[in-house]
């Protein structure tokens, strides 16, 4: 069975990535790209379903482990009676032409260690066992359109539909293996030296975030998720998916498992904040090239998600072969959120694309037009209930956070107009804007207790409007954000942590339309940190940061959620939308703004 989820760490090549358990098990890989079909699955059912394990046999989870200092280079150490070693994992950073590749060398540290690899691959998801043979000092599992080639430095032979091998290393020793994904069609696929590609990979990671500029109180924490969005990162196209994973569940054996292996434009949007705060323009030019090409057409045809090369249409399917998590079904498989209408992504986008240009990068005309077709498009709509960002399966609803998102995208469209000598219908946008701004004030807003609610005439509280004073709507200091913030706190407050909303098994009264709970989810709880910085109360919001970081698991990664009674990470992994949020909070706490300031009407 799958461990833990925090007992996995990512590798990855900027096309796809791989998750290692403790054990030294790779138990899920997609191949070619992070939404393709799985030739390793044991994630999300049993060995039999796909992994690939090198470990001393018998031997549990590894002593130790950690990143090489600065990069994605996994190192795990076994130390048992007779000797110790080590297993560097790794997938190079190859170019365009080259399918993905994942190599593993193990290096006897001490004493003589005995060695065992088995790689079982089941393709499609875990439902396919392909036919393997040897050819020539190789060993090519093929099944349709895909072929995996294993190459290594010892003898490997067939047990039980697995490709094993067992041998001893002294100390000094060393052994490869390199795994490599190409067409079925196209034959061998260039041989991979494991020995130069961990010196090139480790130094191309070390120049990577060589350029990061916070030098904070909490670098380790902020370099090692700025590591984990960049391989979150699809290189050919500059789309960013939040998570590597699908159908991990939100509460472990529930059914609120989902596909996130797609390019969402608000976490995407949210990534490359992060990413130009720190330093990293490059990425924010290809985030933009890839929006302009995703979507090109009429604004009302904008997508929430879209696939990493930009494809639209990503249906929904349940994977019915696979068990689950420890039993979480369905196992799913596309998204059909797909296909919702969320108000706020406008203006996630019109404030990315604001800060773009606020960051230097080269100013592009016809992005000016997208904007503006945009913005018209929000001015028919912003009055329409909408999905929210939390993606509800249940009736459409105003949601506040959503018509304040649609105030951003008002806001930011005049700002980039005015700071950039741009064409555009200012006036009527800033009228449209004093407009969402007094409706937000007067109907979102509960007097009594003095907070603002999910959605008009709600009783119910939302973590999204803990981003109030981030977006600039009003001030931290406005007596309705610290209203607001003390009333998330306390009513959305989960062992010390924060759920996004109150969940229920009435789909009927539920607002989400779901059964069943979830765990804390993170973001919002690094949000509720942030904003309790925003609000002066500096020391409550350290608390709350520390605490966080000490949910992330041995090599500093975060899943979507926690689950407070079971003190385990939950949901997909490793999440964007987590480390987003770590890092907000840490540059919040350092002194480094979010955004250039603004405040509302």
């Amino acid at each position: 069975m799958p461990g833990r989820i925090e007992d996995y760490a990512i590798i990855g090549d900027l096309r796809t990535a791989a998750l290692v358990g403790r054990d030294g098990s790779i138990d899920w890989l997609c191949c070619p790209r992070f939404d393709s079909h799985a030739v390793l699955a044991a994630l999300l059912g049993t060995d039999q379903n796909g992994h690939w394990r090198i470990a001393p046999p018998g031997a549990g989870s590894c002593t130790r482990r950690s990143y090489l200092q600065d990069t994605l280079v996994l190192e795990s150490v076994w130390e048992e009676p007779a000797g110790s070693v080590r297993l560097l994992d790794f997938m190079p950073l190859s170019g365009e032409g080259r399918g993905p590749c994942v190599v593993r060398i193990a290096e006897c540290l001490r004493g003589s260690v005995r060695l065992r690899s088995e790689l079982r691959l089941r393709f499609g998801y875990g439902q396919f066992v392909p036919w393997v043979r040897s050819v020539g000092d190789a060993h090519v599992a093929v099944a349709g359109p895909d072929a995996v080639w294993l190459y290594s430095d010892v003898e490997q032979h067939g047990e039980h539909l697995a490709t094993t091998s067992e041998s001893e290393l002294h100390q000094g020793d060393r052994l490869a293996f390199v795994l490599s994904w190409q067409p079925s069609f196209q034959g061998e696929p260039p041989r991979t030296d494991a020995e130069s590609s961990l010196r090139q990979t480790e130094r191309t990671w070390r120049e990577w975030t060589a350029t990061c500029s916070y030098q904070g109180r909490w670098r380790e924490a902020v370099i090692r998720s700025l590591i984990t969005l960049k391989a979150l990162t699809y290189a050919p196209t500059g789309g960013i998916v939040p998570p590597a994973t699908t159908s991990l569940p939100e509460a472990v054996g529930g059914s609120r498992n989902w596909d996130y292996r797609f390019c969402w434009l608000r976490d995407a949007t949210l990534t490359l904040s992060s990413l130009l705060r720190t330093g990293f323009v490059d990425e924010a030019a290809a985030w933009r090239r890839w929006l302009e090409r995703s979507v090109a057409g009429s604004p009302q045809d904008l997508q929430i998600m879209y696939g990493v090369a930009g494809e639209r249409w990503l249906p929904e399917s349940e994977l019915t072969w696979l068990p689950g998590y420890l039993g979480s079904r369905p196992v799913r498989s596309g998204n059909a959120a797909a296909g919702q209408f969320q108000l706020d992504v406008y203006g996630e986008v019109l404030d990315a694309l604001y800060l773009a240009r606020n960051s230097g990068l080269a100013p592009l005309h016809h992005v000016w037009d997208i904007e503006c077709a945009v913005v018209d498009f929000v001015e028919r709509s912003w009055r329409q209930p909408d999905d929210g960002l939390w993606e509800i399966r249940g009736e459409r609803r105003p949601f506040v956070h959503s018509k304040v998102m649609a105030w951003v995208a008002f806001d930011r469209a005049i700002r980039t107009a005015e700071q950039f000598g741009l064409a555009g219908p200012v006036e009527r946008w800033r009228a449209v804007r004093e407009e969402i701004h007094r409706e937000v004030c007067e109907r979102g807003f509960d007097a009594v207790r003095n907070t603002f609610t999910q959605s008009y005439g709600s009783a119910e509280l939302d973590a999204a409007l803990l981003l109030i004073p981030r977006t600039g709507f009003l001030p931290a200091y406005d007596d309705r954000v610290r209203g607001t913030v003390d009333a998330v706190a306390a009513e959305l407050d989960h062992g010390g942590f924060l759920r996004r909303y109150s969940t229920g098994d009435d789909p009927g009264t539920s607002v989400d339309g779901l059964t069943g709970t979830e765990g804390s989810f993170l973001a919002c709880s690094f949000w509720l940190a942030d904003a309790l910085a925003a609000t002066g109360r500096r020391r409550e919001a350290e608390e709350l940061f520390e605490r966080l970081l000490g949910i992330r698991n041995d090599v500093g990664l975060l899943a979507e959620e926690y689950d407070v009674v079971g003190h385990r990470q939950v949901g997909n992994f490793p999440q964007a939308f987590s480390h987003v949020g770590l890092l907000d909070t840490a540059l919040r706490l350092t002194g480094h703004p979010h955004r250039p300031p603004v405040h509302g009407t």
